[in-house]
């Protein structure tokens, strides 16, 4: 298991500025242009981030898309943070298969976001 301090400066960053894709209103493009330039600031793959988006935010998160509260406007650290630590320090193979099989639920209402996101990054790394 990863500890909390290690997971934090590994993925804090970058999971704060993605928990936008998960927010009731739309991102703006200024949105998208900030969560585009904090991916390529993390040396991650395109399927490595699919799994971050797929295995270590979209179970946490999806909770809030769909809660019955007055709208998420956005996310504080103190509040999001915790809950992400605890989903990713918890993940067992057995737990990742499970969340594996379950992804397309989880990711269903923010999935098109995250292609527009992707087209976004894919555009700024160019041809490769």
């Amino acid at each position: 298991m990863i500890d909390r301090d290690t997971l934090l400066a590994s993925r804090q960053t970058l999971w704060m500025s993605l928990t936008r894709l998960w927010l009731d209103d739309e991102p703006s493009p200024d949105d998208y242009d900030d969560m585009a330039s904090e991916i390529l600031r993390h040396d991650h793959t395109d399927k490595q981030l699919e799994w971050i988006y797929r295995l270590e935010l979209a179970p946490v998160m999806v909770k809030y898309q769909v809660s019955i509260t007055q709208g998420w406007k956005a996310f504080e650290p103190e509040r999001i943070l915790p809950p992400l630590v605890r989903h990713n320090q918890r993940m067992t193979p057995m737990k990742r298969r499970w969340w594996i099989l379950m992804s397309g639920m989880t990711t269903a209402l923010s999935r098109p976001r995250w292609a527009t996101l992707m087209q976004e990054v894919q555009h700024r790394r160019g041809p490769r």
